[in-house]
Parts: C-alpha cells; structure tokens; sequence
C-alpha cells in the first residue's frame, strides 16, 4: 500500500468525468488499498479515484468513530435521495476550506466491491452526505458548487452530535 497525492484546487482531474471500471484484478486491489491508506492519512471520511488522479468510478469512505468501517465502493451510483440536511462540508482537494451546503439526509447507493459483486447501502446523515459528496466527484463536480450563504438558524455545535 502507498499514500497517493491527493490533487487540490484547479487541477483537470477534478472536473472531469470518471470512467467505469471493467477489470477487477489485483490492479483495482491495490488502488483500493491505496486510497484506503491516503483517506486514513489524510484524515478524510471519504476519497474518490479522480482525487488521486486516477479517472476511474471508484470511491472510499469511512465515516465511523472508530475509523473501522470502510466501504469500498467500485462504480457506484445513487438510486434513491430523501428529505434533506444542511451543514458545513469540506474536502480533501479543497484544503482548509469549507462552506455550508444542503444535500438529501438519506441516500441509498448500489455499487460493487472490489471483486465485482454488487451491494447496496442505505445511508442516513453524515453517511449519505459522504456517499453523495464522493459520487459527485465521479462526475467531475465538488462540493463548492453547492455551498450557500449560512442560514441564521446553522449551529455548526449540532453538526458534532
């Protein structure tokens, strides 16, 4: 396994949409392990394969307390949205920066594992915020682009609980 560098700011990789994924062999395996590692590293709750500049439908997430829950996700796609959540949202690419942005509060997303067989998970808050935040980036799209002013009812306290 390897730490990857993560792109940031204007880097093309970013914007660009991400390729599915057609091969799972022990290539896909260790870019799995790798971007486990760079999110674990980085401190990130989630990694998308086009933030390490590779274009390919891949993503990582890990939103537990323990930091012991990874979900490796190959080609995902989201299939069901509800209801809705607002908070502050960063991002591994955008450094030190975060803005306020309003996303579904459940998000069902079926994808496959690194082996190819599909699954399906369905998330509830900051689970679902992950797996939309990370499935935008297959698409070439960031979270900047959906932040809003700050209502005056935010309290930044309740996103911690």
């Amino acid at each position: 396994m390897a730490i990857r560098r993560i792109y940031t700011g204007n880097s093309l990789c970013l914007y660009k949409k991400a390729k599915p994924v057609t091969a799972f062999d022990e290539r896909l395996a260790e870019l799995i392990d790798d971007m486990a590692q760079t999110m674990y590293d980085a401190d990130g709750l989630g990694l998308a394969a086009p933030q390490i500049g590779i274009l390919r439908r891949v993503v990582v997430i890990d939103c537990s307390e323990g930091r012991n829950e990874l979900i490796e996700a190959v080609n995902p796609g989201v299939v069901y949205v509800a209801g809705e959540q607002g908070g502050l949202e960063g991002c591994l690419s955008f450094p030190n920066e975060s803005g306020y942005v309003v996303r579904p509060n459940i998000a069902v997303m079926r994808a496959q594992d690194r082996n190819g067989v599909e699954f399906e998970i369905r998330a509830e808050g900051l689970l679902a915020r992950a797996i939309l935040h990370e499935c935008d980036h297959l698409d070439g799209k960031v979270y900047k682009r959906l932040v809003i002013p700050t209502p005056d009812s935010y309290d930044p306290e309740a996103d911690l609980q």
